[in-house]
């Protein structure tokens, strides 16, 4: 498996890094629709009521017992195992393997110098929903081969992903079961610093383990996640809630509550120097946890919202060039065009202060509140413009500049890396095949990573199944896991060809 992002100062929390054969013996891996309710023209998103928080007990002391109690049995454990992937020369996989699996090289001899092992690890997940979906982290079921969830009370399940998500580091998957017992939301907009929280989770594969610590801070960037800190595509969420709860490598994906019991955040990330708990942790607020549930359950992928608009917080340096009263608030380095925000009149320079009535005071505030939304929806932006508070009406736009939810068929066709036409009936004859789909524009994806397929290969099946066009393509490998195999023709030669990679 590949790492997942350790750094001296920073180690995301691969709770899910240590193997259930020995809780020290570490093997280091790595909805309901969301509601809109319209207030005049804006999009709200919608979170769960807050209940009435539970008095304290105890002669004025905070008692945790009732908190424990109703949270622990949400909480399950997540087992996870990966089967070796042998790479062949180059870093690309072997298709023998891919195609075959070990069974090839029992058969035939083992050319690698060492038979590969499968390899175990474990984390937690939250069951959020009585008809057994649970929310995780992404990074926990990663590419694994084969997930098992054990209950709080030892019941085992095999579990299927259902969809994730790796710009929150959340996934839901989900067990055959019903009438289980889900965590209550709480709001985490309401949580205040200071605040007393549990963290409930399986560290080191002691399940059910609970441990209390407060708030620390909130809208916290520890730039972990791929692609956000200004890196890569910029597209990752981090506006994490930071709290002292002791949690280690296993209570990744486990729940972070308030002391009635209600769920604020998924525990996903740690700051250490040694892997293990240093005094601080982070997790992914529940109004964000949310709303990445219910898209993946209706929609199977996160239906996100964007401004289109590279951003920075503002620091001091640039409120007093900028004459701002405070260092608050989010400056608009550029606005892409085409996109929701130069549609709605935003410009460089402009800082934005306030989305749908709340103050944000940093870039990962705003990225938090917008994240909370869907391609189409409306959201008031409140910013000021050479010293003057303004506002405008943004109707969000999706990843590729449009307002309509994303088709889970064009994210397939990017995860392979390519673009797609079928061949005419002449191309087809000449060729000697019933029809097929041309590959065109190679670029990075599963294609570039695991196999020789170029431009112009023409793809006639795909898991045995005949290929016509794109949607024949989707169809093939939409909920595929495993191997995947391609057959097919380049024009002009007299051979077929045979690839395979792995979703």
């Amino acid at each position: 498996m590949n790492l997942k992002h350790l750094s001296l100062t920073v180690v995301i929390a691969l709770f899910s890094a240590f193997s259930a054969v020995a809780a020290y013996d570490h093997i280091q891996h790595k909805g309901t629709a969301e509601k809109n309710e319209n207030y005049g023209h804006l999009s709200r998103y919608a979170i769960p009521p807050t209940p009435e928080p539970s008095p304290s007990h105890g002669g004025g002391g905070v008692d945790f017992t009732e908190a424990a109690a109703r949270s622990m049995e949400t909480v399950v454990h997540v087992k996870t195992k990966y089967n070796p992937q042998p790479q062949a020369k180059g870093g690309r996989r072997d298709p023998m393997y891919d195609m075959f699996g070990e069974d090839f090289y029992r058969l035939f001899g083992d050319p690698r110098g060492m038979q590969a092992q499968p390899q175990e690890a474990a984390g937690s997940g939250v069951i959020v929903d009585a008809n057994g979906y649970i929310i995780t982290n992404n990074h926990v079921i990663e590419d694994a081969d084969d997930i098992e969830v054990t209950l709080h009370n030892n019941k085992k399940y095999k579990a299927k992903v259902i969809g994730a998500d790796k710009d929150f580091d959340i996934a839901l998957i989900k067990i055959e079961e019903s009438n289980l017992p889900a965590v209550s939301f709480g709001n985490s907009d309401s949580v205040k610093v200071g605040e007393w929280v549990l963290a409930v989770g399986n560290p080191f594969n002691l399940t059910s383990t609970v441990t209390a610590g407060i708030v620390s801070a909130k809208g916290r960037n520890i730039n972990i996640l791929e692609g956000n800190g200004g890196q890569g595509s910029n597209t990752a969420i981090e506006s994490f809630i930071q709290t002292d709860a002791a949690v280690n490598p296993g209570n990744s994906g486990g729940a972070l509550v308030n002391t009635s019991g209600e769920l604020i955040g998924i525990n996903t990330a740690i700051a250490s120097t040694t892997g293990a708990y240093a005094g601080y942790s982070f997790a992914v607020p529940s109004n964000l946890v949310y709303k990445v549930f219910n898209d993946l359950k209706t929609y199977g992928m996160v239906q996100r919202g964007y401004l289109g608009v590279n951003i920075r917080s503002v620091d001091d340096a640039l409120a007093h060039e900028l004459n701002l009263p405070a260092p608050e608030g989010v400056y608009v380095d550029n606005v892409i065009k085409g996109s929701a925000g130069e549609a709605a009149g935003l410009k460089e320079k402009d800082v934005i202060t306030v989305i749908n009535g709340v103050k944000v005071r940093t870039a990962p505030e705003l990225q938090e509140q917008v994240g909370r939304y869907r391609p189409g929806d409306k959201i008031n932006v409140e910013y000021i413009r050479s010293g003057k508070v303004e506002n405008t009406m943004v109707v969000l736009k999706n990843k590729f500049n449009s307002t309509g939810l994303v088709n889970d068929s064009k994210e397939i066709l990017n995860v392979l890396g390519a673009d797609f036409e079928p061949i005419s009936k002449a191309d087809a004859a000449k060729m000697g095949i019933d029809g097929g789909v041309r590959v065109k524009n190679v670029r990075e994806g599963k294609f570039k990573q695991y196999t020789e397929i170029a431009n112009g290969f023409v793809i006639t099946f795909m898991n045995d199944q005949p290929i016509r066009s794109t949607d024949d393509i989707v169809a093939a490998i939409t909920n595929k896991k495993g191997n995947v195999t391609v057959e097919g023709i380049y024009p002009g030669k007299t051979v077929g060809y045979l690839y395979a990679f792995k979703m």
